[in-house]
This record gives structure tokens, sequence and C-alpha cells, in this order.
């Protein structure tokens, strides 16, 4: 049975390291947006590590709108803009936090359609 519980309103993400992210809702249009995008970006013969790195660095670009606890590098709080979300999310413990709390939701819920 598939929960029709996925969140309709932006919200706050905590992926650790004194880090809270303010995302979007993980809808499908934005999710195929994010897949597009990530595709344009890697070789065809590129591994499925470098496939899913830019899938998650593309889908925070376009889901992450404000963030708490990301300083640029004197000392002051950083802008959200795609280039900050990207190098955010070449951090590894931040974007398997990201990975794990707001994509894997959303890949639950495909098992669950396909179980």
């Amino acid at each position: 049975m598939i929960k029709l519980n996925l969140k309709r309103e932006d919200y706050w993400l905590d992926v650790g390291y004194g880090v809270r992210l303010k995302v979007r809702p993980a809808t499908t249009a934005l999710v195929m947006a994010s897949r597009v995008a990530a595709l344009k970006t890697v070789e065809e013969t590129a591994d499925a590590g470098v496939r899913s790195a830019a899938l998650v660095k593309k889908l925070a670009e376009l889901s992450v709108l404000e963030w708490e606890g990301v300083g640029d590098s004197d000392d002051k709080p950083a802008t959200v803009t795609p280039e900050a979300v990207s190098a955010l999310m070449d951090l590894w413990p931040i974007a398997d936090a990201f990975e794990r709390l707001y994509l894997a939701p959303t890949l639950i819920l495909e098992q669950e359609k396909n179980g």
C-alpha cells in the first residue's frame, strides 16, 4: 500500500555538523528535472558513483532555498547559490545525509509502488 504522506510545503532538514537546509518538497517534477540536468553534466561512460553524485548535486541545487550553519571563507553566512550548494554537496557527510533524508523517502515510495 502506498502512503500519501509526502510533504507538500517547504521544510527544514538537519544534515548534521550544525547545518540545516530549507528545501522544497521532493516532487516528481523536481526529481525528474534534477535527473535531466545531472545527465547533461556527466559523460555517458561515467560510472554509477559519478552519476549518483551529479544527481544529488542537481537535486540540492534545485531544492535548497535557505540554510543555516554554512559560512564562506571569511566565516560569514554564505549566500545560497547553485555554486555554493554544489560546493556544500562536495562534502561527503553532508551529501550522504541530504541523499538519505531528502531523496531516500521518494525512493522508498517507488519501492512500495512496485512491491
